[in-house]
C-alpha cells in the first residue's frame, strides 16, 4: 500500500503538460507512444525498483491515464463503488440504466475496463466527489480475482440500501409532520 500511495503522490505532482500527454493516450496501450512510455517509465520504474509491491504495470498505466483525465480529489475511504452508489439517479428509468452501466463495469476484464472507469469517474466528477485513488489502484491490481468485484458490488449495494433507508425515514418524518 505504501508503494501505491507513493505512486499516486507522484501522479498528483505531475505538470499540466505531462497530464495532457497521458490524457491524450486514453484507450491506448503503453507501447503505442515513445513519449508516453518514457513519461510512464519515469513514474513507475523507480518505484518498481524499490519494491515488488508497486502496482502492476498494466494497472499503473491505466491509473495514470485515468488520473490525467479526471484528477479527482484523493479521499481516503471513498471507494469508487461507494461514490457511484451516491451518484445513482433517483428516477427508476435512469436508475436502471445507471445500474446496467455499473454491472458492465463489474463484469469487464482489466484489459476492457478503461472506458467504463472513465464513465464512472465522469459521473463522480459531475457530483464534485473525490475517490480513494490508492484503493482504486490496489483493487484493480487484483481485479481478475472474483472476490474484488464482489466487494465492489457489496459496497455499491450497501450504500444504496443505506441511502434508501435514510430517504424512507425522511419520507416518514415528512408524512408525520403533515397537518391536515
Amino acid at each position: 500500500m505504501k508503494a501505491t500511495r507513493d505512486y499516486i503522490k507522484t501522479l498528483r505532482s505531475l505538470k499540466v503538460g505531462d497530464l495532457g500527454l497521458l490524457r491524450s493516450h486514453a484507450g491506448q496501450g503503453l507501447d503505442e507512444s515513445v513519449d508516453a512510455f518514457d513519461l510512464f517509465a519515469g513514474l513507475w520504474w523507480p518505484l518498481r525498483q524499490k519494491t515488488q509491491k508497486a502496482p502492476k504495470r498494466e494497472v499503473a498505466w491505466l491509473i495514470a491515464k485515468l488520473y490525467a483525465a479526471r484528477p479527482l480529489d484523493d479521499l481516503s475511504g471513498s471507494t469508487l463503488a461507494r461514490q457511484l452508489s451516491r451518484c445513482e439517479p433517483r428516477q427508476d428509468r435512469d436508475a436502471r440504466r445507471f445500474r446496467s452501466a455499473v454491472d458492465r463495469l463489474l463484469t469487464c476484464s482489466i484489459s476492457d475496463i478503461e472506458p467504463h472507469l472513465r464513465w464512472a469517474l465522469d459521473v463522480i466528477a459531475e457530483e464534485s466527489l473525490g475517490i480513494d485513488w490508492v484503493k482504486l489502484t490496489d483493487d484493480l491490481s487484483y481485479w481478475q480475482h472474483g472476490s474484488k468485484r464482489g466487494e465492489w458490488a457489496r459496497h455499491y449495494l450497501g450504500i444504496r440500501e443505506e441511502i434508501q433507508h435514510v430517504e424512507d425515514d425522511l419520507d416518514e418524518e415528512e408524512g408525520s409532520n403533515h397537518v391536515d
